[in-house]
């Protein structure tokens, strides 16, 4: 394992990422209306990060909780996974080491870069990819799918295409888990990031898949509690 993987997010860390985080949200309100994709934003996150993980507001260097506690007790035993804006790497870490053969893609080159480089050692497999363009060979070829905030940080307009592209993942008898903000149908959005309404974040049933749990949960912000939902599918 790279040495660059051994750092921990403490609260020294925690603190400076929160002080990066108000300065890059103040400036990508300025500007991502002018590119839905989002491409240019994260490649300049990455780049003037200079390979300082706490200037990067969503890089936790650590799997989610509710992904770890998902693969407790679930082993790949050799089955595909992939995860979906792998950013950093450390959710597609933990699904390699639950047994799975995994992709993770992000379309930052810089962030598959970073990632290759923390886990140097590892097994998974690192690749610039775009959720809007997947390889052929990608529809239908994963036994598990990991979707973590990847929805709701590019603007409302792509779901139509991305909350399919995510779907067509998923192998016959997969599962799907799904992991992010939540807001009311119609309720205000002043995004980045751009909370999925409650309608979208269950609109999986529409692309073949079948709701097999959910577990809401609020994350504290200072003194906002924003809701969340886990929700785990299953392909028919």
């Amino acid at each position: 394992m790279s040495e660059a993987n051994k750092q921990i997010p403490d609260a020294e860390f925690k603190r400076r990422q929160e002080e990066a985080k108000e300065l890059i949200n103040e400036s990508d309100r300025e500007n991502h209306h002018a590119n839905p994709r989002r491409d240019q934003f994260f490649e300049t996150v990455y780049e003037n990060a200079g390979r300082d993980a706490a200037m990067v507001p969503w890089a936790d260097l650590q799997a989610k909780d509710k992904l770890a506690a998902y693969l407790a007790d679930k082993p790949g035993d050799g089955k595909r996974a992939v995860d979906v804006g792998c950013g950093l790497g450390d959710n597609a870490e933990a699904l390699a080491e639950a047994g799975y053969e995994t992709i993770g893609f992000d379309f930052s080159p810089k962030a598959i870069h970073w990632a290759k480089e923390r886990f140097a050692d590892g097994p998974v497999e690192y690749r610039v990819g775009d959720l809007l363009d997947l390889p052929k060979e990608w529809r239908g070829a994963f036994d598990l799918v990991h979707e973590c905030y990847t929805l709701q940080s590019i603007p409302p307009v792509t779901l139509e295409q991305t909350i399919p592209a995510v779907s067509s993942l998923v192998a016959p008898g997969g599962t799907l888990l799904v992991y992010t903000r939540l807001r009311d149908d119609g309720g205000d959005v002043d995004g980045p990031p751009w909370p999925l309404e409650r309608s979208i974040a269950f609109s999986f049933s529409d692309y073949g898949l079948r709701l097999k749990s959910e577990t809401p949960f609020f994350l504290e912000k200072g003194d906002r509690k924003i809701e969340h939902v886990f929700s785990v599918w299953e392909k028919r």
